[in-house]
């Protein structure tokens, strides 16, 4: 470390030291039976390890944490049994280490600071949580989660395969822990705020991530509670705002010429999209509670994620396909194959091309609806292999409603 950068290191050591501490002597108690370490304690903890690591002796910082350890130790040893409990004694070890990584990472070891004193100061609460909030179906369905996210996603190749390489198990992975994620906040929306609003409020927001994913897990929760079936209705339609809103973005910054050859449709679509989205919400005003608790609930349809995973795998490679067959000239048609898995890739690759001047506005406009046709397809397909043809026609309505409005709109564009 230089000289100049000691002062920093452990001022921020010390800070963290304090932080903590100060939390821990407001628990250490009194009397006999009192805490071993308070703020004193943690702030001395906190610049030995910032010392050791100044000096840039690898065995010093190690004989520091062994004697942080065996010092910790000895007061759990000499405490007092009715606290049996390794909470002050752990932060202590993990204030000395904070100390140590302030000297070469002085942000993030005080962000770090940070998270170690509001877990401490947050006990009450995530007991309550772990204890009473969280039901052992949630906490299992958690796990499962974790699981996907943590276990299985670093594992999964990421490389293409299958014919014409148009496949990534990792990307096909990413879509089931995607539809595993809106369903996770559906079922917080649900539990929150109730069916009337927490599902459709949860969809909107989902759609910003990936709107066919929102719609396969709105489609698996309709199947297995029929009874909430318009709410998630409403859910699916109003993800597609979040499809309009992203596309306005993406076109906007990318390409002025093409923002405002696709003006009228995007408006067109974005009309059709909150009239369908108004009206699906007056279908729900009434709903009320669900009549099964939702402690019994699951917060996650791994089958129903797999089954959307696998119905977007065969579209990505049947697209792969046709791209290979027809070649990267006809701009609109590759569009529409792109479309299919992501109309806002779609879409930015086809701003890019009317940047650049390598195709006309007007072509550029018809290659942006091309892609978020077929991207309308797909979300047909999600809704009707998730949740059934009772869900999916009235989100087939919705969903062609604004589409329709779409190309209604180029083509008044055109007239005008």
């Amino acid at each position: 470390m230089q000289t100049t950068e000691m002062p920093l290191g452990l001022a921020v050591a010390l800070g963290i030291g304090l932080l903590v501490g100060i939390e821990r002597e407001r628990r250490k108690g009194e009397g006999a039976g009192r805490g071993s370490s308070g703020v004193r304690t943690f702030a001395l903890v906190a610049l030995l390890g910032g010392l050791t690591a100044a000096m840039d002796i690898d065995a010093l910082v190690v004989a520091g944490a062994v004697f942080v350890g065996a010092a910790t130790l000895m007061a759990y040893a000499l405490g007092s049994d009715d606290h049996p409990g390794l909470t002050s004694e752990t932060a202590l070890l993990v204030t000395f280490v904070l100390g140590a990584l302030a000297q070469s990472e002085p942000g993030l070891a005080a962000g770090a600071g940070v998270v170690v004193t509001v877990v401490l100061a947050s006990r009450r609460q995530l007991h309550r949580l772990v204890r009473d909030a969280v039901s052992e179906q949630e906490l299992n369905d958690l796990l499962l989660f974790a699981a996907a996210v943590l276990v299985v996603y670093p594992l999964v190749p990421d490389r293409s395969v299958g014919p014409y390489g148009g496949l990534n198990p990792r990307d096909v992975w990413r879509l089931v822990v995607l539809v595993m994620s809106v369903s996770g906040a559906g079922y917080l929306a649900l539990r929150l705020l109730g069916p009337r609003f927490g599902l459709p409020l949860a969809g909107l927001a989902g759609g910003f991530i990936s709107s066919a994913a929102t719609i396969a897990s709105m489609g698996s929760l309709s199947r297995k509670e029929p009874g909430l079936r318009p709410a998630a209705q409403s859910a699916a339609i109003l993800s597609s705002i979040a499809t309009v809103v992203q596309l306005v973005i993406i076109i906007g910054a990318a390409s002025r010429s093409l923002f405002k050859e696709t003006l009228a449709a995007i408006a067109f679509a974005a009309v059709a999209a909150l009239a369908f989205g108004i009206v699906s919400m007056w279908r729900v005003r009434r709903l009320g509670a669900p009549e099964e608790p939702l402690a019994t609930r699951r917060a996650f349809d791994i089958r129903g994620a797999l089954l959307f995973a696998a119905s977007i795998s065969v579209i990505t490679l049947a697209s792969a396909a046709a791209q290979e067959w027809l070649g990267p000239d006809a701009v609109p048609i590759v569009a529409a194959i792109a479309g299919f898995a992501d109309a806002h890739a779609a879409a930015a690759g086809v701003s890019a091309l009317v940047l650049n001047h390598k195709i006309e506005p007007s072509v550029g406009a018809i290659a942006v609806l091309a892609g978020l046709t077929t991207n309308t397809v797909t979300k047909i397909v999600a809704a009707f292999t998730t949740g059934g043809r009772e869900f999916a026609l009235p989100v087939l309505a919705g969903l062609s409603a604004i589409i329709l409005a779409a190309w209604l709109g180029l083509l008044f564009s055109n007239l005008a």
